[in-house]
């Protein structure tokens, strides 16, 4: 008997020039859609190296995690199938540039975000509380 278990994915949410980096997806599901940059974690390798490889693939940007957002792991998040996401909040560093899975990579800012893909909305919403938080720590 075959065990089938979820898959691990990645999803990061780059705070950049202003705003939320966002890529619209080049393959199904959500083709041609918004999403968070992300994507599977290889085997033998840490969520927060995939969260950068991700990154780097679909934005072409280098990214420094600044905190862990959330597990997100609801049956019915992906319609590939059970998918968990760790998503982390991030700050993106050098040039903007599309590649791999993302037709683009663009920067929204947070109060008009277009339709999203996946929870990546609720994603987003829970990161942006978080780095309310962040801050308001940090100048305390």
């Amino acid at each position: 008997m075959r065990m089938m278990t979820p898959l691990l994915a990645v999803d990061a949410i780059i705070l950049f020039r202003g705003g939320i980096v966002l890529i619209k997806r080049h393959s199904p599901p959500y083709q041609g859609c918004y999403a968070l940059p992300g994507g599977f974690v290889e085997v033998g390798e840490t969520v927060e190296d995939a969260v950068k490889r991700e990154a780097r693939e679909e934005t072409g940007l280098d990214i420094a995690l600044r905190d862990l957002v959330g597990i997100y792991s609801d049956p019915g998040r992906d319609p590939r199938g059970h998918v968990v996401s760790v998503a982390y909040l991030a700050e993106g560093r050098g040039d903007l540039v599309s590649g791999s899975d993302a037709r683009s990579a663009e920067v929204f800012p947070s109060q008009s975000l277009p339709p999203l893909a996946f929870d990546h909305k609720k994603i987003i919403g829970d990161a942006l509380r978080k780095a309310g938080k962040i801050n308001a720590k940090q100048s305390n």
